[in-house]
C-alpha cells in the first residue's frame, strides 16, 4: 500500500468511528475521556497533587511533569515537521485553534506517558488506573473527531517508549530530580 492510498484508508476508516456530529449515547462519554487528557487538566493536576501530597507522591508529580514537558517538546516537533491537518469537523475548536495538526496525537501520547510511568513509579491500582485510562483517552480523540487513528497510534506508541525511557534512565537523573524537588519545596514554603 503506497503512502496516499494509507492516508485516504486512515481518513475513511477514521470518519466511521466518529460519533460526535450525532446523538450516539457515547457522545457524553468521549467528550469526557477526550477532555480528561487535557495537557492543563493534567499540568493543574500534577501541581496540586505536588503541594498537597506526602513525598512520595511528590516525587512522582515530579517526574511525570518533566516527562510531560519533555514529550510536549518531542510531540510539537513532530507535529509542526508533519504538519497533517486535523479532520474536518466541528467539535473541539480549541484544539483545531492551538494545535492544528493532528499527527501525532499528543493526548494519546501523554495518557500513555503517563500510564508507563504509573506503572513504573507505582503503587501499583495508581498504574492499572492509568492503564485502562489511557486506550480510553486515545480512542475518544477519534470519536471526538479531531485525530486519525495513525495520529492516536502513533502518539500511544511515542508515549510507551517515551515512559520506557525514563523509566530506564531514571536512576542516573534521580539526583538532578531529588535537587528540584528540594529546590521546588523550598519555593513553595
Amino acid at each position: 500500500m503506497k503512502l496516499q492510498e494509507f492516508i485516504e484508508w486512515d481518513k475513511a476508516i477514521s470518519k466511521k468511528f466518529q460519533i460526535i456530529e450525532t446523538d450516539h449515547r457515547l457522545k457524553p462519554l468521549a467528550v469526557l475521556f477526550a477532555h480528561s487528557g487535557d495537557s492543563w487538566f493534567w499540568l493543574a493536576g500534577l501541581l496540586i497533587v505536588f503541594i498537597t501530597a506526602s513525598q512520595d507522591w511528590k516525587y512522582r508529580a515530579l517526574v511525570m511533569t518533566v516527562s510531560f514537558i519533555i514529550l510536549a517538546v518531542i510531540v510539537l516537533f513532530i507535529k509542526f515537521t508533519v504538519k497533517r491537518r486535523r479532520p474536518e469537523g466541528e467539535w473541539g475548536k480549541i484544539y483545531r485553534s492551538t494545535d492544528p495538526h493532528s499527527f501525532p496525537s499528543g493526548h494519546a501520547a501523554r495518557a500513555f506517558l503517563f500510564a508507563v510511568l504509573a506503572l513504573g513509579l507505582g503503587p501499583a491500582w495508581f498504574g492499572i488506573i492509568l492503564i485502562i485510562w489511557a486506550p480510553l483517552v486515545t480512542f475518544s480523540r477519534v470519536l471526538t473527531g479531531v485525530h486519525y487513528l495513525s495520529d492516536v497510534f502513533a502518539g500511544a506508541i511515542i508515549g510507551i517508549f517515551a515512559g520506557m525511557v525514563i523509566l530506564v534512565l531514571l536512576p542516573q537523573i534521580d539526583p538532578l530530580l531529588m535537587w528540584g524537588l528540594s529546590l521546588a519545596q523550598q519555593i513553595l514554603q
